[in-house]
């Protein structure tokens, strides 16, 4: 009977469907077979990729704040130890695949993020928030301060080793840019099965209401843990390809709490509850200092430089972010499924 009641419960959360594995499997396609004919550099190097880290990231976040409502301001901690452990797994297990390194980046910091999860057992809300802030301040503290993380690199900005797959060198942006898309697309069906399964089910009703999820059967204790370990896991991934693909440096001053509020804005303008969502809150992110300084150029001339682009951004996203949460409490995921209603309506 339980099963039952997270199932309607779940239909009324508009968990995906297998039906709704089309559409992306065409967006893949695109992104995989058509954009690669694409020769631009730029557009790999700066706009692509770090999309791809950066929609990762916000889907690990999404799992844990957006379905399971356990709200956390660390992030950028896991993304900082999925990028190192991935560093020194790769440099000290010679021979270790990539995808392998990549494993364990994910690996570890999911195992960081159990341990900093346990507080949710017990606190909720603004206190599991505020909890949170202690992974980022105690991860940051951690990689800069002992020495054997950066290969004792007294320079502070560490490279990492040579990117090879299956004997392929990963030396040019858009085959960096395909191994993003390849890990990310899979780890993406993942999440989708995992929230339209049993277990999103049960992600949703802990969200909604602790106790009844217990009523229900759920075990709420091991499924916050759970979340907690996946969430941290995607994080982890991310960061490894936000620093290797993307940066190619690999620094414990990439990984601050500005980057923690980063990926929290992406997945509120985006949608929380959404894989969708993450992915639009992204783009948005991404694109948004392009537009802003191509604008600020056209308007203001050679004096809008890169700092002033900054604090237009910070000022645009605040504002956003605010006129969502008041109007769009959904973010862009509703508005696009709202406009494909009404295109299938006409």
């Amino acid at each position: 009977m339980s099963s039952a009641i997270l199932e309607r419960q779940a239909n009324s959360q508009g968990l995906p469907g297998l039906k709704s594995f089309r559409g992306p499997f065409l967006v893949l396609l695109v992104f995989a077979v058509v954009i690669p004919q694409v020769h631009s550099d730029y557009l790999f190097d700066a706009i692509l990729t770090p999309f791809l880290a950066i929609s990762l990231a916000a889907l690990g976040l999404n799992l844990l704040t957006g379905y399971a409502g356990q709200v956390s301001l660390g992030s950028a901690a896991f993304m900082a130890v999925g990028a190192f452990a991935g560093y020194n797994f790769l440099l000290r297990i010679p021979g270790l695949p990539l995808l392998a390194g990549l494993a364990f980046a994910g690996l570890t910091a999911a195992v960081i993020g159990i341990v900093f999860g346990l507080p949710s057992l017990r606190l909720r809300g603004f206190y599991l928030a505020v909890s949170t802030l202690a992974t980022q301040f105690f991860v940051q503290w951690a990689l800069t301060n002992i020495s054997w993380f950066s290969n004792d690199d007294t320079s502070g900005v560490i490279s990492p080793p040579p990117l090879h797959l299956g004997g392929f060198a990963l030396d040019s942006p858009v085959r960096r840019y395909l191994l993003c898309l390849g890990v990310v697309a899979v780890l993406t069906f993942l999440a989708m099965r995992l929230v339209s399964g049993q277990t999103g089910r049960a992600l949703i009703a802990v969200r909604d209401s602790e106790l009844g999820a217990r009523v229900l059967g759920v075990k709420v204790l091991r499924t916050k843990l759970f979340i907690f370990a996946v969430s941290s896991f995607y994080i982890g991934v991310a960061g490894a390809l936000w620093s290797f693909a993307y940066l190619r440096t690999i620094e414990p001053d990439g990984f601050d709490l500005d980057r923690s509020f980063q990926i929290l804005f992406v997945i509120i303008i985006g949608g929380l509850a959404s894989i969708r969502g993450a992915f639009l809150g992204a783009a948005f992110i991404v694109v948004l200092p392009l537009l802003l300084s191509r604008a600020g150029a056209i308007l203001l001339g050679p004096g809008f430089d890169s700092g002033l682009v900054d604090l237009v951004q910070k000022i645009f996203l605040g504002a956003l972010i605010i006129l969502f949460l008041r109007l769009e409490p959904a973010g862009l995921s509703a508005l696009v499924g709202r406009l494909r209603i009404r295109r299938n309506a006409t």
